[in-house]
């Protein structure tokens, strides 16, 4: 995960501009969001989309989703691709690229965690087979403490 361009208006329109796109209005929106909730912070595409009109933003959920791709396509943010078929998106950052996720296969809860043994058996699986290690990503599905307390009631 390595950060495309910086965040800064000045540089993600460059950037885009670079693409053959502009820096609209929404665009801006939903970057700017990610970069004031931090990293660490997954969120799927409605969840953005109902921060934004809480913040009394006006973007359609259609536009979100192309955002989202968009810069994810950039390198600015990261897509969590969940095993029930939701995405979530955090913040990219090289400062913080190899960490885990766990996640909750009820209610999407996710948590982040960093564990070297990880990074560890991602860097010699790559050396035996002759691989670059570009990143080391392990997404572990369980239940979190509510849902497993829910499910056994």
């Amino acid at each position: 995960m390595t950060l495309g361009a910086p965040s800064s208006g000045s540089s993600l329109r460059s950037s885009l501009h670079d693409r053959g796109q502009r820096l609209t209005p929404q665009r801006q929106r939903v970057l700017t969001l990610f970069e004031r909730i931090g990293e660490g912070s997954h969120l799927s595409a409605e969840e953005v989309h109902q921060r934004l009109l809480g913040d009394q933003e006006r973007v359609s959920l259609a536009t979100v989703y192309r955002t989202l791709r968009l810069l994810s396509s950039m390198g600015l943010l990261q897509e969590l691709e969940l095993p029930e078929g939701g995405r979530r998106f955090e913040l990219a950052s090289d400062t913080h690229r190899d960490h885990h996720h766990l996640v909750c296969v009820r209610c999407g809860r996710t948590e982040e965690f960093e564990n070297t043994a990880v990074l560890s058996g991602g860097e010699q699986a790559a050396a035996v087979f002759g691989f670059r290690l570009l990143e080391c990503v392990l997404n572990v599905r369980a239940l979190c403490p509510v849902c497993a307390t829910a499910e056994q009631a």
